[in-house]
């Protein structure tokens, strides 16, 4: 488990260490882990999204897992305060998992956060992207680390294991866990393309997940070089909007500085629905600022003149 590289310095013995443990055997195995290598520094949460019955009895038993681990480990049972939506029942229940998750460590003082994902789960991403047609930002996956607050940071220090590695080790330490019926459901996206990874073995999943890393590192480099670009082309406009000189840039850069602006004005605009996120596509939206035209992005309109693009938050719709 390789946390201090994800994180970009040692785990401080004064850190404290929160973990997202849903009893499947990959977050359990990173439980075990965690407490071995920071022992009395971590604290664990298992989150109840109120859509299976058996959730209560899982987190009832990662609770009870906690309690044999060295001196004890903490743990919450998280649940949404109200019902998740089921238009998109996995990015609903990912999002509330995360407020949750965040809301908690931060209250906990953790300054950490750590998930389990793992070789397969960033392969899947990829696999998932790619057949969207995600460009390089979508494609880098899984990030190993990623701001929550001023003091909270993500982790994903387990995304060179394979799940197999995984489970194996859970057996191996005989450690309780579970299989969610909902990893192998057909319902959802990720299942099937989990599912062609396993009936295609000549499609290695820790290879798929090496080429994620290394566009990470890429895309990485390519924002540091972005937020300057950003910070150089951008012309006045009022508070909370972007107007950027797009003039004489590739189409590359065009797209990179237009998913800064969409970021930009959505944080100083307050903008928090619809989602956004780096691997949506955003090519009509080039198409139509190209053209001289106008479109519209997670809540931000954006126009073309000239070579000048100009980006603020959308009218709100009319009713009916």
């Amino acid at each position: 488990m390789d946390a201090a590289t994800a994180l970009g310095r040692a785990v401080r013995p004064d850190d404290i260490i929160a973990i997202a443990v849903s009893g499947g055997p990959d977050s359990i195995a990173l439980l075990a882990l965690a407490a071995r290598a920071w022992p009395g520094q971590v604290i664990a949460a298992t989150v109840d999204h109120g859509l299976r019955a058996a959730a209560a009895a899982e987190a009832a038993m990662v609770a009870g897992f906690c309690a044999t681990l060295g001196a004890g480990v903490p743990h919450a049972t998280l649940r949404p305060a109200t019902p998740l939506a089921t238009a998109n029942l996995q990015a609903a229940a990912r999002a509330a998992r995360y407020a949750l998750l965040t809301d908690w460590a931060a209250q906990a003082g953790a300054a950490i956060l750590l998930t389990a994902h793992h070789a397969d789960d960033q392969a899947e991403t990829f696999l998932m992207r790619a057949a969207r047609g995600s460009g390089l930002a979508g494609l880098a996956g899984i990030r190993p680390r990623r701001p929550l607050s001023d003091t909270l940071t993500l982790l994903r220090p387990l995304l060179g294991w394979r799940c197999a590695e995984l489970r194996a080790l859970a057996e191996d330490w005989a450690l309780p866990f579970v299989d969610d019926p909902s990893n192998a459901s057909a319902r959802y996206d990720r299942t099937q393309f989990r599912a062609l990874l396993r009936q295609a073995p000549w499609l290695d999943a820790a290879a798929i997940a090496r080429s994620a890393g290394y566009l990470a590192e890429t895309d990485r480099e390519l924002r540091a070089f972005e937020a300057w670009l950003l910070d150089t082309r951008r012309r006045p406009s009022a508070p909370g909007d972007c107007t950027i000189d797009m003039a004489g840039l590739p189409r590359e850069l065009c797209r990179r500085l237009a998913r800064g602006a969409i970021a930009r004005v959505r944080e100083d605009r307050a903008i928090i629905a619809p989602a956004w996120s780096d691997a949506a596509n955003i090519e009509p939206l080039l198409d139509a600022l190209a053209a001289g035209g106008r479109a519209t992005q997670a809540g931000v309109m954006a126009s073309a003149r000239g070579e000048t693009w100009h980006f603020t938050a959308a009218p709100p719709r009319r009713a009916g």
